[in-house]
């Protein structure tokens, strides 16, 4: 049996050796699919006590309530009545979840393809309401970073959802062209009292102005209308860019924050945004927030996002129609920003939280740079400031041009 192995393990090296010879072949690490249908992934959706969240996501406040998103699995709900004691109290589970918005009681969640929206008028009764089905062409299907090549052989886009991956090392024959990851589908190819919108951080994909929800995804904008809150309609989709990561409102515009620039969209008919115009940048990620007549956005280099320097960018944007560069700033590995006031706060990643004075746009000033912390996005409520990185939410108080901390809650 030993001597056999043997030969077994022999035989397997002389086939590798040959391999390595052979000029017309690679070994490529290759991305499979796992899959679920979609009628198994639309029943999974649960309402639950809270629990530990596996991969931190983005944040979103709305009343006393903060939402952390659990990437692609769900919604953490947080009472935030006491923001010095913050307290997990529900877990809304969402598979393929990424992005929310909130408006009078009523929340707007992502699942792969579909649109959920869920009643929270009673936070202990949370309920959901409707199921918009594959309206989201697009979806982010998180493909591992280390895949040279994607086998999508066996996905069925009609009837399949992507939940996860499995890589493996395979023998193919070497390609002359570029293999291209992001894969594109194509169908079957691949007024009462006072109203209350909640707000979400700069990483945000999603927005709610007046009657309408926009949803970004990489290269597509979908418009709901959202007049009868608990019934939206998918109003329109339209292309909006390539690979956009971002959505930010202001001033009735839309900017779109993608790894190769900033779009511009005119709200000026709102079932239908009007592209103004693009600001074109190396390729980085790249998030944005807008005060008045200049736009701030931060460029990530390295690793997947880019090869070249990370940098803070001023934008002069009191002309739509001609976005211009007023000043770079360098950072580490920045990801998410925000503003209140005059000051801009800038998750600096590893190098922690920086604040900058604003007072003067084309000349900033970093007042203060909160170190020994990871920052990835934050959101400037009008008495305190929140910010989330690594597994923990921060809470801030302003504190003139400074920030003091009021809390931190581990989400792990």
């Amino acid at each position: 049996m030993k001597i056999k192995h043997l030969f077994l393990s022999l035989s397997l090296i002389f086939v590798a050796a040959c391999d390595t010879n052979d000029e017309d072949f690679e070994f490529v690490q290759v991305a499979k699919p796992m899959l679920m249908s979609k009628s198994a992934f639309r029943s999974s959706v649960d309402i639950s006590a809270p629990k530990g969240i596996e991969e931190v996501g983005k944040i979103y406040a709305y009343k006393n309530y903060i939402f952390v998103g659990d990437t692609n699995n769900g919604i953490q709900i947080i009472d935030n009545s006491n923001p010095s004691n913050p307290n997990a109290i529900k877990y809304i589970k969402i598979p393929g979840n990424e992005d929310i918005s909130v408006k009078d009681d009523i929340l707007y969640a992502d699942s792969a393809t579909d649109l959920l929206v869920f009643d929270i008028s009673d936070i202990n009764s949370i309920k959901l309401e409707e199921r918009l089905e594959d309206v989201f062409r697009v979806y982010d299907y998180n493909i591992p970073v280390e895949a040279q090549v994607v086998d999508f052989d066996k996905f069925d886009y009609n009837n399949d959802v992507i939940v996860g991956w499995t890589i493996t090392t395979e023998r193919r024959k070497k390609r002359d062209d570029d293999i291209l990851i992001d894969v594109v589908f194509d169908g079957a190819v691949i007024n009462s009292s006072e109203s209350v919108t909640g707000t979400g951080g700069s990483l945000a994909r999603f927005q709610i102005v007046d009657n309408y929800l926009y949803t970004v995804g990489n290269y597509e904008m979908t418009i709901f209308n959202i007049h009868n809150l608990s019934e939206p309609v998918l109003a329109n989709t339209q292309y909006a860019g390539w690979n956009i990561e971002t959505m930010f409102q202001a001033d009735d515009y839309l900017y779109l924050g993608s790894n190769q620039g900033m779009y511009i969209y005119s709200l000026t008919n709102p079932s239908s945004p009007e592209y103004v115009s693009e600001f074109m940048h190396w390729e980085g990620c790249d998030p944005v927030v807008v005060d008045g007549d200049f736009a701030y956005l931060t460029i990530r280099g390295g690793n997947d996002c880019g090869q070249l320097e990370s940098v803070l960018e001023v934008i002069d944007v009191s002309d739509k129609t001609k976005p211009t560069l007023i000043k770079q700033y360098s950072l580490d590995n920045p990801y998410g920003l925000g503003f209140k006031a005059n000051t801009l706060f800038v998750c600096d990643g590893t190098s922690g939280l920086k604040l900058f004075d604003k007072s003067n746009p084309e000349s900033l000033n970093m007042t203060a740079n909160y170190k020994n912390i990871q920052s990835k996005d934050v959101i400037a409520l009008e008495n305190s400031l929140l910010m989330i990185g690594g597994n923990t939410l921060y809470q801030y108080h302003y504190e003139g041009n400074l920030v003091q901390l009021l809390s931190t809650y581990e989400l792990k």
